[in-house]
C-alpha cells in the first residue's frame, strides 16, 4: 500500500476513486441506454424527471433502496444472498487491474512519489482478468439454484453453458495478441502501441507513418472474435438467452428485486466496462493517443498529462460501451441452438485459425515491440 502515511492515503483514495468511477458509470449507462434506445426506436425516452430525464436515475436509486425485502420460501438463503455480491466482485477486481493512464509523480514534503493510475499491477494482466472474470459464472449458478425457481435455474444453466462455451473462443482470440506483444502486462502492451505502425518484414524495418501502432492492425480477426465473444460473456443482446423474457420471465434474476437486483445491474455493466477497457488496451492503444503523445508529454506536467490520457482512455471505452447499447437495440436475439453453433462451430475454429496464422506471420513480420 505504501511506505508512509501520504503514500498509503493516496493509494486508498485512488482505489476508492476507481471503484466509484465504475459504480457511478452504471446509472449514466442506464440513462444512455434508455435515451439511446428511444432515439433508435423514434421515441422520447426519459424526459420528465429532471432535464432530459437525468434525475430519473436518482428516482431509480431511491426505488431500489426502499423496495420491500423478500426471500422466496423455497430458496437457499446463503446462495440467494451471496449471488448478487459475487456478481459484483469479479468485474470490480478486473477493472481495477487495467491501467487507465500512465503513472504520475507527486512531490510532497520534498519527496517524490510515483503512483500507478490503477489499483494494482500484477504483471500478468490477461491471466488475472480472465481468471477473475470466469468466476462470474458462479454468481449466475448461485442465483439460479438459490432462488428455488425453475425459470431461474434454467436461465442459470443457459448462462453458465454460454459463458463456458464462449470463454474458449475469447481466450484463443487473445493468444494472437500475446504472440504479437510477447507479454502479459497491460502497461507493456500499451507502451508498445506508441508511435506510427512499425514492423519488420524479412529483416527490413517498415514504418507506415499515417497509421498508429495499434493492435487492431496486427490482429483484425482476433479483435472481431474477441469483441463478439464479450457480448456472449456479458449476456448482452443478441446473446441474452439467459434472460429471454418470453421464455424464462427474467432468467436467473427472476426472484431478485431492490438492492440485490441493483448489484446484478452493476455486475453486468461492470463486465461491459471491463470488456470495453480490454478491447481498448489490446487493440486500440490503451490510453495512448494515435499521434502526438510525445509532444503532449513535453507540454504538460506529469499529473496533467496522466489525466489528459485518462480522458483519452475513457473516450475510447465510452465508444465501445455505446456499441454494446447500439447492438442491443439493433440485432434480434439468437435461438439457443444458433448461439451454441456460433460458439463451437464458427468462432472456435476461426480462433484456432487466427492463432496458427499469427504464429506463422510472427516468423515473417516482427512488430516493433516483439
Amino acid at each position: 500500500m505504501g511506505s508512509d502515511l501520504f503514500e498509503i492515503s493516496v493509494n486508498i483514495g485512488k482505489m476508492l476513486g476507481i471503484f466509484l468511477l465504475m459504480v457511478q458509470m452504471v446509472p449514466l449507462l442506464v440513462w444512455v441506454e434508455r435515451r439511446g434506445s428511444a432515439f433508435i426506436q423514434n421515441r422520447f425516452g426519459p424526459n420528465r424527471v429532471g432535464p432530459l430525464g437525468l434525475t430519473q436515475l436518482l428516482a431509480d436509486a431511491v426505488k431500489f433502496l426502499f423496495k420491500e425485502e423478500f426471500r422466496p420460501p423455497a430458496s437457499v438463503a446463503f446462495l440467494y444472498y451471496a449471488a448478487p455480491v459475487l456478481a459484483l466482485i469479479p468485474g470490480a477486481l478486473a477493472f481495477a487491474s487495467i491501467p487507465l493512464a500512465p503513472p504520475f509523480e507527486v512531490t510532497f514534503n520534498g519527496q517524490t512519489y510515483k503512483f500507478l493510475f490503477q489499483v494494482f499491477d500484477l504483471g500478468i494482466g490477461i491471466v488475472f482478468v480472465l481468471g477473475i472474470s470466469s468466476l462470474g459464472a458462479y454468481a449466475l449458478l448461485f442465483a439460479g439454484w438459490g432462488s428455488g425457481n425453475k425459470y431461474s435455474l434454467m436461465g442459470a444453466l443457459r448462462a453458465s453453458a454460454q459463458m463456458i462455451s464462449y470463454e474458449l473462443a475469447l481466450g484463443l482470440s487473445l493468444v494472437g495478441i500475446l504472440l504479437i506483444f510477447g507479454t502479459f502486462s497491460f502497461s507493456e502492451m500499451v507502451e508498445m502501441q506508441r508511435g506510427p505502425l512499425s514492423f519488420t518484414f524479412l529483416g527490413q524495418p517498415t514504418t507506415i507513418s499515417f497509421l498508429p501502432n495499434w493492435g487492431i492492425f496486427y490482429q483484425p480477426l482476433g479483435f472481431i472474435l474477441f469483441f463478439a465473444a464479450t457480448f456472449a460473456e456479458t449476456n448482452r443482446a443478441p446473446f441474452d438467452l439467459p434472460e429471454a423474457e418470453a421464455e424464462l420471465v427474467a432468467g436467473y434474476h427472476t426472484e431478485y428485486g431492490g438492492l440485490k437486483m441493483l448489484m446484478f445491474y452493476i455486475g453486468e455493466y461492470g463486465h461491459m466496462m471491463v470488456a470495453s477497457a480490454l478491447a481498448t488496451t489490446f487493440y486500440f492503444g490503451g490510453y495512448e493517443l494515435p499521434f502526438g503523445s510525445e509532444s503532449l508529454q513535453q507540454s504538460f506536467s506529469p499529473l496533467a498529462y496522466s489525466f489528459i490520457l485518462f480522458g483519452c482512455f475513457l473516450t475510447k471505452v465510452l465508444v465501445f460501451l455505446w456499441i454494446f447499447i447500439w447492438v442491443r437495440w439493433t440485432l434480434p436475439r439468437f435461438r439457443y441452438d444458433q448461439l451454441m453453433d456460433l460458439g463451437w462451430k464458427t468462432m472456435l475454429p476461426w480462433a484456432l485459425f487466427n492463432t496458427v496464422l499469427t504464429a506463422v506471420v510472427v516468423v515473417l513480420f516482427h512488430s516493433s515491440g516483439s
